[in-house]
C-alpha cells in the first residue's frame, strides 16, 4: 500500500537516491545532496510552525510503501515564488505590424522576459520512480497537495502554477535552448538546468532584455514553445482536468508552458469534502477511487474508499490506521477522477 506524507529529516538518503533517476529537465530535482538536505529542513519547519501568509516555504511530500518501506516519489508545493531571487519566465504576446500603403496586416508573437517578485504558489518536483509509473500513483501524489492547499489555504497564494517540463532530446540538447539561450550563456542545456537550481544571478546577468520574436528563431525551436515532453503529458492533461490553464508563460530555458490556475478554482480544493470520521468498518463495499487525508500538519494521505452520511465519513480500518484516524477525528476526500457530467441538449 502507498502512503504519501510529509518529508522527515531521516529521509535525506533515500529521496537523493530517488531523485538521482530524474531525467534531464526536471530543474528543480537537479541539485546536489546539501541543497536537498536544505530544501528537507526548511520543510520539516515549514510544517510544524503556525504561518499566517505564504513566505516561500517548500512543504516536501513522499511516498512510501509501506509493505516495503521503500521510499519511491516525491512531490513538493512551494508556496511563494519570486521575492529575494525573482521568477523568471517569458511571456508570449502578439505583436501587430501594418502598412497600408504596402496593405500588409501582420501579428507576430513576441517574447517578453517577466521578472515575477511578488509571484503565486507553485507546486512540482514531483517525480515517481519508474517502477512504479503508471496505476494512478502519479496522480496520488499530485493529488495529495491539493488537499493540503484545501485544508490550509492561509499557507499559499491565490493563484497557483506548475511549471511543465519543455521538450529536450534524449541525448539531453533542448531545441529551445539551443536557438536561443546558449547564445547567451555559451554552456549546454544540462550545464543550465544545473546552475538555475543553484542561483539565478546569472539569469539577470546574461538573458537578453530586448524582445525575441518568434519568426527570427528556427523552425525546431518555434514548434516546441509551449509544448512539454513526452513523459509530461499525462501530468499536463491531468492539471487540465484539474482547472489549470496554459496563459502564454514559458520557461526560459527549456520553453516548456507554465499552468496556472485560482487556488479556489482547483477542482481538487473546490470539490474536496471535509468532516468528522463517523464509523470505522473492517472491510469498506466500495471501491478506492478516493483520495483521502487527515487533516492536520502529521499530514498523511492515501487512496482508499469512503462514504459520506450525514454523521460523517466511514472509512475502513486499514485507511484509518494508514492516515492515523479514529471516529470523531476530521478528514478530508476528493474522488480520484473528476465526475464527466452528460452533456445537456438545448431544448428545440
Amino acid at each position: 500500500m502507498l502512503i504519501v506524507r510529509k518529508v522527515k529529516e531521516s529521509d535525506l538518503e533515500p529521496l537523493y537516491e530517488l531523485i538521482g533517476q530524474a531525467e534531464l529537465g526536471l530543474t528543480s530535482l537537479a541539485i546536489s545532496k546539501q541543497k536537498l538536505k536544505s530544501r528537507i529542513e526548511r520543510s520539516v519547519f515549514a510544517f510544524s510552525r503556525d504561518v499566517a501568509k505564504p513566505d516561500g516555504e517548500p512543504y516536501v511530500f513522499v511516498m512510501v510503501d509501506s509493505m516495503s518501506g521503500r521510499l519511491v516519489g516525491t512531490a513538493a508545493i512551494y508556496s511563494k515564488v519570486g521575492g529575494f531571487e525573482p521568477f523568471y519566465s517569458y511571456r508570449i504576446k502578439t505583436s501587430v505590424h501594418q502598412s497600408s500603403e504596402l496593405d500588409v496586416h501582420k501579428k507576430i508573437r513576441v517574447l517578453h522576459l517577466n521578472a515575477e517578485h511578488n509571484g503565486p504558489t507553485e507546486i512540482g518536483s514531483l517525480f515517481l520512480a519508474p517502477d512504479y509509473w503508471g496505476q494512478g500513483h502519479g496522480r496520488l501524489l499530485s493529488l495529495t497537495r491539493f488537499l493540503f492547499i484545501a485544508q490550509f489555504p492561509e499557507r499559499f497564494e491565490s493563484e497557483v502554477i506548475a511549471e511543465m517540463r519543455g521538450v529536450v532530446e534524449p541525448g539531453g540538447r533542448s531545441p529551445f535552448w539551443s536557438a536561443l539561450g546558449s547564445h547567451f550563456f555559451q554552456i549546454d542545456f544540462p550545464r543550465a538546468e544545473t546552475l538555475t537550481s543553484q542561483s539565478k544571478k546569472f539569469i539577470a546577468d546574461l538573458m537578453p532584455k530586448h524582445p525575441i520574436y518568434l519568426p527570427l528563431l528556427p523552425k525546431e525551436a518555434q514548434d516546441v514553445i509551449g509544448c512539454v515532453h513526452r513523459n509530461t503529458k499525462p501530468a499536463k492533461a491531468m492539471l487540465e482536468k484539474e482547472g489549470f490553464e496554459f496563459r502564454e508563460f514559458v520557461d526560459i530555458f527549456d520553453g516548456g508552458p507554465t499552468l496556472h490556475c485560482e487556488r479556489a478554482g482547483i477542482r481538487s480544493v473546490r470539490d474536496s469534502r471535509s468532516g468528522p470520521v463517523s464509523e470505522i468498518v473492517a472491510k469498506h463495499s466500495g471501491s478506492d477511487d478516493w483520495v483521502i487525508a487527515n487533516t492536520d500538519l502529521d499530514f498523511r494521505c492515501c487512496r482508499g474508499a469512503v462514504t459520506w452520511n450525514a454523521s460523517g465519513a466511514v472509512i475502513d480500518q486499514e485507511t484509518a490506521e494508514r492516515l492515523g484516524l479514529s471516529p470523531g477525528d476530521l478528514l478530508r476526500s476528493i474522488e480520484v477522477r473528476p465526475k464527466v457530467r452528460p452533456k445537456v441538449r438545448p431544448s428545440q
